[in-house]
């Protein structure tokens, strides 16, 4: 029994020893084999980085704001429950190389945020670096719109990206309604890619960069100065300036000495200008002397009672420099609020179970003899989780409100637009991808439904360079010594229009005085040379002119250019000068003398309606007259023959018979009225037709040519040939070209059947000079079945289209247009048209409104008439009519009987004469009377 007490004993102490030794022995065995892992799951610090270059703009703001957060984080009792930030910092010194070492040995100390950097390219190479190890960069002032989160996962933007600076800006280039931008921008990512959205941007608005000028950082102001030389010999005065808020200055010191800070200069810069003049306690004068009308933009920050209090402490803050609010912009706020983001997604993390370690990377190793030691470069184990946490943040900072849309963007982007004046910045109005321009604050708008129409866009008054209130045009004539270079047709026929001169000029015609007077209206000079096309043996093809001003083969062309809309996609005309469209001219002939022309002044349907309505009023007459006027009483023949000659005689107001009755005299009166229009309308149309000369043609307009299967001619070089072939789907084959008046003339003489056209298809103009070059032996056939215009064309976004067109405006209000027509184009009207006859018929439509009040007066009488008779047939009673009804049995009293006796009484009572029946009423009131009298007096006779 002792012995089983020992055993037992030892066995426990046994066990004991050994769960001692697998508890010790187990976490040891585990974390030396790995060897490679370290965890911290209740951390008292929390290391977070910071690089960027120290000695600039941006981070001369930035450095006090990071420091101030830090300090607000750590001493608030109400975030991470005691745990401290401890924030390292890092100085990139503007340079990608030392960006990247300083970003691989902050990676060292294993942190979990990185702040930073505020240039793109560094945060290009950086942001390769936290992917691979899965530290989330809050960058507050890389603003590349490349920098996409496709690419880069772990890159995260806490200020704007010039995504939505780039539009803004061509909003208002829009707004002012300039076309075309020169932009200069500094030669690398920030500058190249924010340019390129730029470009886009104004692609959407029909507005492009007429020319991209870039410059590195590094450059002297010598090669600064070339570079504006060079875009100050062309066209576009409007400038985008894209840099960096170090060495943009330059830029304008530049423009200063070179007089491009005067009147007509547009300047438009980034945020980097107002960042600059922000950061600066107090700008020199000589400096703002040099910004006097630029137009600026500059992040938006709402004016909350957190960003004011954060500027009042600015001057407080530690580590900065000066005292006062000098060295502030919008940087620091943006800085401020990526620490107070990162500790509020830490602190959501670390509650949500997150575990702060880090393992090493397999990927990262040091090779023989390296000194990199790669391998201190960990992986940070919770960095997806983090990054989630991060996107998910949404709290109110300095900045305004901070939370992310599904493109990882800060929600409700927004700029001030500024114009530099005087001694500061003014403000002129506001940006937001919500409404677009506007002169009220961005968050006002929010609660409204979005409006980007055009009408809706405000901004307030600008002084632009030059101290001018006036909107610059934003272009001149480029000064490099070439001169507008303009196609000419060399045409054959038709020289009044436009043709070869020997004067210095070199050309003459209709065309070129109008470009020259519109020219001359223009506020500023127009070197212009004019360049023939064509070899003047045949008309040039006016499409190829088109396609080669769009291929900047000419500038310009001016002609007779007729603005069709294939032409429209490739070029930008100007408002038309001369009214243009297709009409048909064939040969005519005298039209032959008909016997049946009499007809011809009526149409069918008012020969019919007119007959009609002369028996009607026949009709009516008689019933009127019937039953009081002998002259329409007899037998049932001669009343018939009466109704049809007193109808038609009233035509020539020749009818014998008398009218009696009240209401039949007012329906004559009426109807002779009627009648006397008609007489003088037929009278009138019919000596027309009799004495005025009547041509008539084969061809009866464009639809009989398009039937038929017979030649037609067009001028050479004409937009008619395609119109005819690719429109009303006519036959090439038939097609003939000819190329002056006197090929007209020939091809119409001769005829389809002897080699000849049938018809000439041209233009309106044209066909007008011919027809007076014939002395009127042909005419237009059909109406015009083309409306179109006569304009100068100009390669595509051209602002001399839209200043010429308002020339041409003022040219045909001031009556020079038609001054020069009547010098170059006079010509004889042919005023005879042929094919007129169905129009010069007069018709239903011209007469309905007398057709109408004639019915109605018929109408009206015979209702009265009706209703005189009914009237007087209740009151009469034909003797012996009740005692023979009442003679006839009931059962052999049939409805049909009754109804035709009904009837017959009726008309029998009509029939007769109105005499006779008073006559009867009259008898019968005085037997009535007596009647009455002696039932009264044996009434008063009986006893009582």
């Amino acid at each position: 029994m002792k012995e089983v007490l020992l055993i037992s004993v030892f066995m426990k102490r046994t066990l004991v020893l050994l769960c001692l030794w697998f508890f010790i022995w187990f976490p040891l065995e585990a974390f030396c084999s790995t060897g490679n892992t370290s965890s911290s799951s209740n951390p008292k610090v929390i290391n977070i980085g910071a690089l960027f270059t120290l000695n600039s703009v941006i981070g001369g703001a930035t450095k006090p704001a990071l420091l101030a957060a830090i300090d607000d984080v750590n001493s608030s009792p109400n975030i991470l429950n005691g745990i401290e930030l401890k924030l390292i910092l890092r100085d990139t010194n503007c340079s990608g190389f030392i960006g990247t070492m300083e970003a691989l040995q902050l990676m060292e100390s294993e942190i979990v945020v990185a702040i930073g950097p505020q240039s793109s390219g560094i945060a290009h190479v950086i942001s390769h670096v936290v992917n691979e190890l899965h530290v989330p960069l809050l960058s507050f002032g890389a603003t590349d719109p490349t920098l996409a989160y496709l690419q880069f996962p772990y890159f995260l933007r806490t200020t704007h990206s010039d995504y939505f600076q780039m539009y803004a800006i061509a909003d208002v280039l829009d707004y002012y309604g300039w076309r075309e931008v020169i932009a200069i921008f500094v030669d690398d990512d920030y500058g190249r890619n924010g340019i390129s959205v730029l470009g886009d941007a104004l692609a959407k608005k029909r507005a492009k960069i007429s020319y991209k000028a870039s410059f590195s950082p590094e450059d002297p102001e010598s090669k600064i100065n070339d570079l504006l030389v060079e875009v100050n010999l062309m066209e576009s005065r409007v400038f985008v300036v894209h840099v960096n808020p170090d060495t943009g200055l330059n830029i304008f010191s530049v423009a200063k000495r070179l007089n491009m800070m005067s009147g007509g200069y547009v300047w438009i810069a980034t945020d980097w200008l107002p960042s600059y003049l922000d950061s600066r306690e107090a700008v020199d004068p000589s400096t703002m002397n040099l910004l006097q009308g630029v137009v600026a933009l500059r992040r938006y920050i709402p004016d909350t009672n957190l960003k004011k209090r954060f500027i009042s402490r600015w001057k407080n803050l530690k580590d900065k420099g000066s005292t006062g609010p000098g060295g502030f912009n919008s940087y620091a706020l943006y800085a401020y609020d990526s620490v107070w983001l990162a500790a509020h997604a830490l602190e959501v993390f670390l509650s949500e179970g997150g575990n702060l370690s880090f393992s090493n990377d397999p990927k990262l190793r040091d090779t023989n003899g390296t000194t990199l030691h790669l391998s201190l470069l960990r992986v940070f184990n919770g960095g997806q989780q983090l990054l989630q946490t991060l996107l998910r943040m949404n709290f109110s900072g300095v900045s305004g409100q901070i939370q992310f849309n599904q493109q990882r963007d800060l929600i409700h982007p927004a700029f001030d637009v500024l114009n530099i004046g005087g001694t500061g910045t003014h403000r002129i109005g506001y940006w937001s991808n919500y409404s677009h321009l506007s002169i009220v604050p961005p968050e006002s708008l929010y609660t409204k439904p979005p409006n980007i129409s055009s009408s809706s866009q405000h901004l307030y008054g600008v002084k632009w360079p030059g101290e001018t209130s006036k909107v610059p045009r934003g272009w001149v004539f480029p000064n490099n010594g070439q001169p507008l270079r303009i196609a000419v047709p060399n045409r054959v026929g038709y020289k009044e229009f436009v043709s070869k001169d020997n004067s210095p000029q070199g050309v003459k015609g209709y065309c070129i005085d109008v470009f020259e007077a519109a020219i001359n209206l223009l506020p500023y000079a127009v070197p212009h040379t004019y360049m023939l096309f064509g070899d003047g043996n045949r008309n040039p093809n006016y499409d190829e002119i088109v396609s080669q001003v769009a291929q900047n083969k000419y500038d310009a062309a001016v002609g007779d250019i007729t603005i069709v809309m294939n032409r429209t996609k490739i070029v930008d005309f100007t408002q038309p000068y001369m009214e243009s469209g297709l009409v048909v001219v064939a040969p005519v002939k005298e039209a032959k003398s008909s016997p049946w022309a009499f007809l011809k002044p009526f149409t069918k349907e008012m020969w019919f309606v007119t007959a009609a309505l002369f028996l009607f009023v026949g009709v009516v007459v008689w019933i009127l007259e019937h039953r009081i006027n002998h002259e329409f009483r007899g037998p049932p023949r001669q009343q018939l023959i009466t109704i049809f000659w007193f109808s038609f005689s009233t035509m020539f107001f020749s009818h014998r018979e008398n009218t009696v009755s009240t209401l039949g005299r007012l329906v004559l009166i009426i109807w002779l009225f009627v009648v006397l229009i008609i007489n003088s309308s037929y009278t009138a149309s019919l000596t027309s037709i009799l004495t005025v000369q009547q041509l008539t043609s084969g061809i009866q307009g464009i639809d009989s040519l398009i039937s038929s299967s017979e030649p037609i001619g067009i001028q050479e070089g004409s937009f008619a040939l395609n119109y005819l072939v690719d429109e009303l789907n006519i036959a090439r084959s038939r097609i003939v070209k000819l190329k002056d008046p006197e090929a007209y003339l020939r091809a119409l003489n001769l005829g389809p059947k002897a080699g000849g056209v049938a018809a000439i298809v041209d233009e309106l103009p044209y066909i007008e000079l011919f027809l007076t070059s014939t002395n009127c032996l042909y005419r237009t056939v059909g109406q015009e079945f083309t409306k179109s215009g006569l304009g100068f064309a100009f390669q595509r976004d051209s602002p001399l289209a839209v200043d010429l067109s308002t020339a041409i405006l003022q040219l045909s209000e001031s009556g020079d247009l038609q001054k020069f027509h009547n010098k170059w184009l006079t010509h004889t009207e042919c005023s005879i048209q042929i094919n007129q006859e169905e129009e010069n018929k007069l018709s239903l439509s011209s007469f309905w409104g007398l057709f109408l009040i004639c019915g109605i007066a018929c109408v009206l009488a015979l209702t009265l008439f009706c209703y005189r008779v009914f009237t007087q047939y209740r009151r009469f009673s034909p003797e012996g009519e009740e005692a023979e009804v009442e003679e006839i049995e009931p059962s052999r009293l049939s409805r049909r009987s009754i109804l035709s006796t009904s009837f017959n009484n009726i008309m029998d009572f009509v029939d007769r004469k109105e005499t006779e029946i008073k006559e009867i009423l009259k008898r019968k009131n005085i037997n009535e009377s007596k009647q009455t009298s002696h039932n009264c007096n044996g009434q008063a006779s009986s006893p009582t």
